[in-house]
């Protein structure tokens, strides 16, 4: 079994896979061995009785490995993988930090949905609250303040409701956009 999991040289990289086989990569990849993620939020129109999950990134699954033993290789032969996510052919990793936003974000209960990549905007920082820590980009959506968490590779972005309070510029120059 291939141990990616441990390696100290191992990263976290984009796969884009087939439609709608997210999950079954994703358990391929566990049997092999690879850590791998792949984001689910809760559905906001699922019923109060019945919780409904979909897919943050349709068609991504997120898979830990290092490149520099191979990994990649085995990883991109998994039935479903298309490819993995780079500039022009070389793969990109992504940084540990944009995951674990990513993932504390989910885990969070916060409401939180898809959202438009972006590239410009306050820049932010949650300074209390179950996200403490995490950089985002703050953005206003009908009266109520939003950190945009972005994976740059991907162009993709998760946006999670924020109380004005948790959430101080990261440059002084920068106001909340709610006010």
């Amino acid at each position: 079994m291939q141990q990616a999991d441990h390696d100290y040289l191992s990263r976290w990289y984009g796969l884009a896979v087939r439609p709608k086989q997210e999950e079954l990569v994703a358990t391929m990849l566990r049997h092999k061995g690879y850590q791998n993620y792949v984001p689910k939020y809760r559905n906001p129109l699922s019923n109060g009785r019945r919780r409904q999950y979909r897919n943050l990134f349709p068609g991504y699954v997120f898979c830990r490995f290092s490149r520099e033993n191979r990994g990649g290789d085995l990883v991109v032969t998994t039935p479903g993988v298309i490819r993995i996510v780079g500039v022009g052919r070389q793969p990109t990793p992504i940084a540990d930090s944009e995951i674990a936003a990513i993932q504390r974000a989910l885990a969070s209960d916060l409401p939180s949905e898809p959202w438009s990549y972006l590239q410009s905007g306050a820049r932010v920082q949650v300074s209390s609250g179950p996200l403490r820590g995490i950089q985002g980009i703050l953005l206003c959506v009908k009266g109520s303040d939003r950190v945009v968490l972005s994976l740059e590779i991907l162009q993709r972005s998760l946006a999670v409701i924020v109380h004005r309070e948790w959430v101080s510029p990261v440059d002084e120059r920068q106001q909340s956009c709610c006010a």
